[in-house]
């Protein structure tokens, strides 16, 4: 084979993977709708699902859920696990404190995430015997088979505060990477930590 031929057979077979990996984001990737996880995932955004990690759910991870409240797919932040308990402190000053006390024993621990502190302005309290909003803040359990779940930009999500806790059997995969855009990062990023926390109790 000449070097001509060569340099185009590796420049075919180059078009021929793109191709075939175009194909395989279109088909197997799922497209982000909305703002509600902004900045971590845009609209547009193309996602591709963890094999096997269908019915998990682990602390802070980014999940696609089949909500039971209605049939539709979300993609939502792992807050609470079954057996933690859970809260959200508002102040004037702080209107979103997301607190977390781990497996319901220990320190009651403030759950932190520079995207939450730099987009939520609303005041709201949680949580109800559902996990949804309430009148005033109060640590609530997560059930067995269920967990706490909230969006990166809390003043335009709808999550647990709406819908309640969620099913952990509905979870239709972890979100491993970001497929499209190409130009972005295929790392989710943004994950939240906890530190001490001496704010007002729930």
């Amino acid at each position: 084979m000449t070097p001509r031929r060569a340099v185009g057979a590796v420049l075919g077979a180059g078009v021929v993977l793109c191709l075939v990996a175009a194909v395989a984001v279109t088909a197997l990737g799922v497209r982000v709708d909305g703002t509600s996880m902004a900045p971590t995932l845009h609209e547009g955004d193309r996602v591709l699902v963890a094999p096997g990690s269908a019915g998990q759910a682990r602390r802070f991870d980014v999940v696609l859920l089949r909500a039971s409240a209605k049939d539709a797919l979300l993609v939502k932040r792992v807050i609470g696990l079954p057996g933690d308990r859970v809260a959200i402190v508002s102040t004037p000053e702080e209107p979103f404190q997301v607190l977390l006390q781990e497996r319901g024993r220990g320190p009651v621990r403030r759950v932190v995430a520079s995207q939450w502190a730099s987009q939520a302005h609303r005041t709201g309290a949680c949580c109800g015997p559902d996990g949804t909003r309430s009148a005033r803040s109060e640590l609530r359990t997560v059930p067995e088979g269920a967990f706490f779940y909230l969006g990166d930009n809390p003043d335009l999500s709808d999550d647990s505060r709406a819908y309640g806790w969620g099913e952990i059997e509905r979870i239709e995969g972890r979100v491993g990477v970001r497929a499209f855009p190409v130009s972005s990062a295929p790392d989710i990023g943004n994950r939240p930590a906890v530190e001490e926390y001496r704010g007002p109790g729930p």
